[in-house]
This record gives C-alpha cells, sequence and structure tokens, in this order.
C-alpha cells in the first residue's frame, strides 16, 4: 500500500522549498522569536546542542520532528553547530510580520560552514580560520587558502607532497574539493579534513581566472605575480565562487593574494611538523612549541607567529634582520615594554576591518577600531624615531588614520552599545535633526509637569495624576471623590476600584509626537551608522597594512621577552654548511622540569667534510630523541627570527628538516608500524638536499633484529655515499652500527653517557664521544616495575646472548635455557616431586572452580610441609 504523503501548511511548504536549494546544511529557519529545525535537522541538532526533540503537528499528516531555541541564543548555538562539523544556513524573516497579511517572506541571509565563519564565538583569537580548496590534475595540484575573517589569500601549487606540507602547515578548517576527486583526495591525503565536494564546473581554468579578475578588478593576475600557476588559480577560484554560494558577497577586504614560494622558506614534510610537535600533539595536555614560544599580545601577532613557524626563512639578510630587531630591543628592554605596553589597547583591527567590508560590525567594534587606531599612533612614533632601520621602516609605513580616527569620534558615542536597537549610538553633536529629537523625547516630564499644573489649577482638583502604560499611552488619574469635578472635554477611559482614567486632546496629541520622536531618533541612528560603515570600506587597506605591521612587531617584541626570559642567545647564521651548537637545550622539555632540577645541556658539531653522520647509541630514557629534536627546533627557532636556547651557535642556512622520529602505527590504512617508517624513510632518502638537516631515530625496529640492523647500516651507508652529504644524527639501539666509523671517515660515534651504581644505572643524560657498550633495557625494565621473575630471566638469557653472534646459537641458547628451568623443577629423581608432577598435568583447568584451585594448591603445599618434617 502506498504511503501517504504528508500534507503541508503553508510555512512547511516554504520551509521545504527553502531546504531544497541548501539539502547538505543544517536549516535555521526563523519563526517569530525562535530559530527551529525540522525532520533529520531537527534530531542533528537536538543531539548536538543537547535541546528537547517534539513533534510538529503531533497526530496529523503533517507530523514533523521539531527542536529550536530562542532567536537571542543565536550565539550560543551556532560555534556548537559549526565545530561539529555542520554547515549552517541561517534563515531569517525578510520583512516584518505586523506588514503583511499572508506568510512573511524568508530566505537565507547567511550560511555558516566550518571555513567560512566571521562569529567571533566561532573563532579564535590567536588562530587563523582557512577555508582551503585543492585541484588536482594529472601534472600538478593547485592549492589555495583563505581566512574570510582576516582577508588573508594564499595561493601555490606542486606535488602531492608540497601540497599535504602545506596542509599540515595551514590545517584548514574547511578543504573545498571536485566530486570527481573525492577518492583521489582521500587516498592522498587522508580522512582528517572537513571537505566539502562541489560540482566539477566550479574548477574550470576560465571560470576560474573570470572570477578573481572580476573580484580584484583587473584586467592581469601579473600584478599579484601569480599568472603562471595554473592549478592554484583554478583552487583560488573556487573558493570565490563557494563565498558567493554561502552568501558571501561583500569581500571588499580580500584585497589581495599572495604566492607561497616552495624554496623561499625550510621544507618541512608532515612527519616533521607532526614529529616536532610544532603546534600539535598526539598526546593529551602535552605542551608544543608554539606554547613555549608565543609571547605575542595581539590575536594578529599570534596568528603571525604560526605563520612564521609553519614557514621559516632561507634568505640570509631576512632572518638577519628580525635578529637584529630582537637584539635591538633586548638592549632597550624599556622600549620594548612602551611597545607592549600599546599592543594591549589594540586589539584585533585585522578582524575588526574585515567586518567593516562584510557589513557585520557593530557600533561597540567601530569604537574599538578607533581606539585600537590611537593606541597604533604612539607605536607609529615610537618606532619610526628607533635607530634600527627595520624598526623605522615599520614605524614609517605605519598610518595614522587621522580622517578616519576623527569621523569616528565625531559621529559615535564613546559608550556606543553593541545593538543599535538600544540608541545612543550617535553623538547629539553630529546631527541636529537627532539632538532636536532627543531634546523633545527628554523634555517630556517637565511638559507633562506643566500640563499638570495647569489642569489642576482649571478644575480645582489637586490629586490629579499623569502616568502612562502600555494599553492606553498616557493618561490623566482622577480619584472618584473628585469625579464630579471632571471637565467635558476630557474623554474616559478605564475605571478603577478608587479611581478614573481619562485622555484629552492635547495629551494624545503630545503621546503622537513623542512616539514618533523615538521612531525618527531610531532611523535616523541607523541611517547615519550605516552610512558611516560604508564611508570606512575605503580605509580597509590601511587599516590591514597597520595590522600586518602590528602583527611583525609583536612577534619580535615577544622573541625579545622570550630571550631576555629564558636566556636564549643570537645564533650566526652563515651560507656555509657547519652546524655547531654549544650546550643547546630543549626549549619545550626545559620549560617542564621539576623546579630547581636543572637541563643538562648539550654540544652538537656536523658539517660535510669530517662529521657528517653522529651515530647515537645509549640505552631508552637516556635522552637521545630530546637530543635530536631540540637539534631541530633550535634550527627552526634560529631561521623564523628568534634566539635560541643554547651558550652559542653556528647555523649553515638549512633548506629541508627531515625528520623521522619514534614509531606511529597507521592501522587504519592498513599499514604497519615498520611500513609507516619504511615510507617516511624513503621520502626523505629521495628528497635530501646538500643543505639539509636529517634527523632519524631508531630506524628499522618495527622489523627483526638482524633485518633491522642491515636496512639501518644501508640507510646510513646510502646517506654517507650520497653527493649532497647531508648532515645527519642517527639514534640508534643497534651497538653493531658503531662498526661503520672503521670503514665510513664521516660517521662519528657518540653516546648519551650513564653511570652504573651497583645494579642500578643513572642516566647523565650527557652526549659524550664514542660508542655505547651495551644497552640498558633491562634496567629500563627494572625501573618501570616489572616483577622481579622477570628481570632475573632477561638477565640470564642476556649472557647467554651476549656470548652469542648467529641467529641460530641464539635460539638453541634460549632453547638450552628453556631446558634448564624445566629441568629444575620435573626431571629430579624425587618420588614426591613425580607425584606433585602428576597431580598438576591431570588436572582438568577448564572445569575447575577458583575455590577447588585453592584447595589443590593447599593439598599441594601440605604434601610439601609433610615431606619438610619428614
Amino acid at each position: 500500500m502506498a504511503k501517504k504523503a504528508k500534507k503541508e501548511t503553508p510555512l512547511m511548504k516554504q520551509y521545504n522549498a527553502i531546504k531544497a536549494k541548501y539539502p547538505d546544511a543544517l536549516l535555521l529557519f526563523r519563526v517569530g522569536d525562535f530559530y527551529e529545525t525540522f525532520g533529520s535537522d531537527a534530531v542533528k541538532a537536538s543531539d548536538i546542542l543537547d535541546i528537547v526533540l517534539t513533534k510538529r503537528g503531533a497526530g496529523s499528516d503533517s507530523e514533523t520532528e521539531l527542536a529550536g531555541f530562542p532567536h537571542h541564543s543565536l550565539n550560543s548555538y551556532l560555534p556548537k553547530l559549526v565545530k561539529a562539523g555542520c554547515r549552517v544556513a541561517i534563515c531569517d524573516q525578510l520583512e516584518d510580520p505586523k506588514q503583511t497579511k499572508t506568510i512573511v517572506k524568508r530566505g537565507v541571509t547567511e550560511l555558516v560552514t566550518p571555513g567560512v565563519a566571521l562569529n567571533d564565538d566561532i573563532l579564535h583569537s590567536k588562530q587563523n580560520n582557512f577555508l582551503a580548496s585543492v585541484h588536482v590534475t594529472s601534472k600538478y595540484l593547485g592549492i589555495s587558502f583563505l581566512d574570510v575573517s582576516t582577508g588573508e589569500f594564499f595561493i601555490a601549487q606542486g606535488n602531492a607532497e608540497y601540497i599535504d606540507k602545506l596542509l599540515q602547515n595551514f590545517k584548514p578548517s574547511e578543504v573545498l574539493v571536485s566530486k570527481p576527486n573525492r577518492l583521489k583526495f582521500a587516498e592522498v591525503f587522508g580522512n582528517d579534513f572537513h571537505v566539502f565536494y562541489m560540482e566539477d564546473w566550479v574548477f574550470q581554468d576560465d571560470y576560474a581566472n573570470e572570477t578573481l579578475l572580476k573580484h580584484f578588478n583587473t584586467k592581469s593576475l601579473k600584478g599579484y605575480g601569480i599568472d603562471d600557476l595554473y592549478e592554484g588559480i583554478v583552487a583560488s577560484g573556487a573558493i570565490l565562487h563557494y563565498l558567493g554560494e554561502t552568501q558571501h558577497h561583500k569581500l571588499e577586504h580580500i584585497t589581495s593574494i599572495q604566492r607561497l614560494v616552495k624554496g623561499d622558506y625550510v621544507w618541512m614534510d608532515r612527519f616533521t611538523i607532526k614529529n616536532l610537535e610544532l603546534y600539535h600533539s598526539s598526546n593529551q595536555n602535552a605542551v608544543t612549541l608554539i606554547d613555549v614560544i608565543d609571547k605575542t599580545i595581539s590575536p594578529m601577532g599570534g596568528r603571525l607567529l604560526k605563520r612564521w613557524l609553519a614557514l621559516p626563512l632561507v634568505d640570509l639578510k631576512a632572518i638577519e634582520q628580525r635578529h637584529d630587531v630582537v637584539a635591538f630591543l633586548n638592549e632597550d628592554q624599556n622600549l620594548r615594554t612602551k611597545f607592549q605596553n600599546q599592543l594591549k589597547q589594540i586589539g584585533d583591527i585585522e578582524r575588526l576591518i574585515s567586518k567593516v567590508a562584510t557589513a557585520k560590525i557593530n557600533p561597540r567594534e567601530v569604537v574599538q577600531l578607533k581606539n585600537a587606531l590611537e593606541a597604533i599612533v604612539p607605536v607609529k612614533a615610537l618606532a619610526s624615531q628607533s635607530k634600527n632601520a627595520s624598526l623605522k621602516a615599520l614605524g614609517e609605513q605605519m598610518d595614522g588614520c587621522e580622517e578616519l580616527r576623527e569621523l569616528i569620534k565625531q559621529t559615535l558615542n564613546e559608550e556606543a552599545p553593541v545593538n543599535i536597537q538600544k540608541g545612543h549610538t550617535i553623538s547629539s553633536d553630529f546631527s541636529a535633526e537627532l539632538k532636536e529629537l532627543r531634546e523633545l523625547s527628554t523634555s517630556s516630564k517637565e511638559y507633562l509637569d506643566d500640563m499638570l499644573e495647569r489642569e489642576s489649577q482649571r478644575t480645582g482638583i489637586t490629586s490629579l495624576k499623569i502616568a502612562s502604560n502600555n494599553v492606553f499611552g498616557y493618561y490623566i488619574e482622577v480619584r472618584h471623590t473628585h469625579k464630579d469635578k471632571v471637565p467635558e472635554d476630557w474623554i474616559r477611559k478605564q475605571t478603577l476600584v478608587s479611581a478614573e482614567r481619562y485622555i484629552t486632546e492635547e495629551l494624545k496629541e503630545y503621546e503622537a509626537k513623542i512616539l514618533g520622536a523615538e521612531e525618527r531618533i531610531l532611523l535616523i541612528e541607523q541611517q547615519l551608522f550605516s552610512e558611516l560603515v560604508n564611508w570606512m570600506v575605503q580605509f580597509i587597506k590601511p587599516v590591514q597594512k597597520n595590522a600586518s605591521l602590528i602583527a611583525q612587531l609583536d612577534c619580535l617584541c615577544g622573541f625579545s621577552k622570550l630571550a631576555s626570559d629564558h636566556h636564549y642567545v643570537r645564533p650566526s647564521i652563515t651560507e656555509d654548511y657547519i652546524l655547531d651548537i654549544k650546550n643547546g637545550r630543549h626549549p619545550v622539555i626545559e620549560k617542564q622540569l621539576p623546579l630547581g632540577e636543572p637541563y643538562i645541556a648539550n654540544d652538537v658539531y656536523l658539517d660535510r667534510e669530517q662529521q657528517q653522520i653522529i651515530m647515537i647509541t645509549g640505552p631508552n630514557m637516556s635522552g637521545k630523541s630530546a637530543i635530536l629534536r631540540q637539534t631541530a627546533l633550535i634550527v627552526l627557532l634560529a631561521q623564523m627570527g628568534s634566539f635560541i636556547p643554547a651558550e652559542a651557535a653556528t647555523i649553515g642556512l638549512v633548506d629541508k628538516i627531515f625528520t623521522r622520529v619514534g614509531a606511529s602505527d597507521n592501522i587504519s590504512m592498513g599499514e604497519s608500524t615498520f611500513m609507516v617508517e619504511m615510507n617516511e624513510t624513503a621520502s626523505i632518502l629521495n628528497n635530501i638536499s646538500e643543505r639539509s638537516l636529517v634527523l632519524l631515530d631508531e630506524i628499522g625496529r618495527g622489523t627483526s633484529t638482524y633485518d633491522g640492523i642491515s636496512i639501518a647500516w644501508a640507510i646510513s651507508e646510502y646517506l654517507h655515499e650520497h653527493p649532497s652529504k647531508a648532515k645527519t644524527l642517527f639514534a640508534t639501539h643497534y651497538h653493531e652500527l658503531n662498526e661503520m666509523t672503521e670503514t665510513f671517515d664521516r660517521i662519528k660515534n657518540f653516546n648519551v653517557s650513564v653511570k652504573e651504581l651497583d645494579d642500578n644505572v643513572l642516566f647523565l643524560r650527557k652526549l659524550v664521544e664514542g660508542g655505547s657498550e651495551h644497552s640498558f633495557g633491562i634496567h629500563v625494565a627494572k625501573m618501570a616495575g616489572m616483577p622481579q621473575q622477570v628481570i632475573h630471566r632477561a638477565k640470564k638469557i642476556l649472557k647467554q646472548l651476549e656470548k652469542s653472534h648467529s641467529s641460530e646459537e641464539l635460539t638453541d641458547k634460549v632453547k638450552t635455557l628453556d631446558n634448564d628451568m624445566q629441568l629444575s623443577f620435573f626431571n629430579l629423581d624425587d618420588p614426591l616431586l613425580e607425584q606433585i608432577r602428576e597431580e598438576i598435568v591431570t588436572i582438568d583447568i577448564d572445569t575447575l572452580t577458583p575455590v577447588e584451585a585453592l584447595m589443590k594448591l593447599n593439598e599441594i603445599k601440605r604434601m610439601l610441609l609433610k615431606k619438610k618434617q619428614a
């Protein structure tokens, strides 16, 4: 039997028509004072928001699920939906319900998605919220990133590995991909991103090019230096198309597009970014590098610092300019303090000016923008007078925006509200008409007092009262005792127990005038504020430039504060190939040490002639991995422009950092630990350059010992013989690799020293020359609380194994040990032990209850005690 079609009410008909246009979005449908969701959207919303799920038209043909919340709670509920990965279409009432006799006209006013959000409750102040787009072709992949809340727009193209690295660095909240590339994207980049699949025609060369030219209002893209990035242009065009689709048409704040050039920054693959825990960690509550080095004050500075960390420089001059500023601020800490005090007052001008472009700024935020620009004036003056060339240039490029500040000051009250409907937004001095209307509104008390006095004298009623309520407006109240004195021209409106209420013609006219004035005041305020915001659009570029300069200054002040707080020093960056770190420290680990415990600093020296590869042996937990990681982090910090945690360092420019640290299973994609390890190592060996820094930790441990040693040996040999002679630190527990120094002259042995005390071991965490004699794995097991009998047995096996070298001998030895253990118990010529053996062998363990087991054990114990007593 065919299912009966649901009967549609006019409201649901309207809802269904709008929902059909946004099938993959959760539709928030404004009904009166509520945003409602229906059907499957209601089920999803009630689950995410933890709100009540009810039914509309319960029991009728039009029954459907319903969940909603008050419209004024939108800013509380919207972020929860977006963070849960929903695309949310906000459908508002487009006309006043009082002005229409039919159903209210409604339409989607904004589509909020994880990557397209302007709501402060969704955004993080020190994080960008990037929307990415990836265009896949057989030759290259194009990529683009846009933060609609700041207007920052980036473009790049390259192979899958480069695009993967950028995705890891920029961590977009949402990625756009064409529908035919759905499987290919997942195969190459995994399933960690919120992906939205778009129609294929959006990713067409001509359409994308036309979209960008139209947006920037230019005849060519040559001015942005991106005209040869064909795949990148397609990705960028798709982003702008998507913004149009999500009802974001006011995009004047997206004023330019910046090319990301592969060779301008230190190359780090996705594994390195992950392994070094620069800004994310797989461990909960772990401290990352950004947590330690971020001393920025402004949101713009916080966002820029993340980008500097993701893209360290390889241009010696640019690095030294940053170091010069940090050194200058270290010498003049008073100036740094003055800068930072001003930075505290600036706030997020980058996002505020974007709200101007999108017409989503409120009156209070405009005042905040004016105050922020005023706080920049002394920063500009201080920087412009600086003896440091870079600071001076920063100051001179800042724009005082006097005209903008002046008009905001003249137009708005300093205490302007968030919501313009609250009134008192526009200054009375700015508009003569507004001033007159406000005076009329505020002088009503005096006027009514005069009227009350006149009517009291005229009627002889001394207890007259003038008041107002929402039903009747203004009225005159007369007690029943004076009812006979009421004039004929008064009109009775209401009878109370002890009084009568009247209105007069004069009171009616005055009330209309007052109410008219208040409506007119609101209209004028809205109009003047809207005109102000439209006029402010012309200042988007200078304010964005200020935001960029303030962000740079904030990062450099932060580096200076970091250096003086934690005793960081200026590294010497050179064009040669030496890496010489004296007493380097791990920036994160040293911050987590218990109070009073000193960090054991270490020297690392690498070059391409004498000491290209350092083979580091030493027990687990001794600090091998920490030395590897700290070397990479020191190089990164130096090349992003920061001082470093060391006594001194000379760093020959590094262009690529590769790390293979620790085992990371990729079971979800069907790859074992060893397979992942080999993939990552292969990627390193195929991409090394003469300026690369390679850090390998425990390569080959995912397979058998002899396989592992062979692979680790072959990798070390390859790195030694490769023409690039890449500088390498190789931490391993395979002591056999120490023998490589006899054959390969640029491989040197070092070990992380330990001190043996009786049967214990003390980790000194100091890197010293020479190979390590043996491992201390059993000591580590003991420290971890392994049962004594396991430790004892392991020591016994180790002694036997150390006497042997061939795998067959090893197996035989272990077998002998096994036999020894059995002999010691059962093969003795003792009738009692034979009896006990028989007892144990004949027990049916599967049917034995715990109580029976205890009783059997007790029985054996008694047998042994009897023998002892005999």
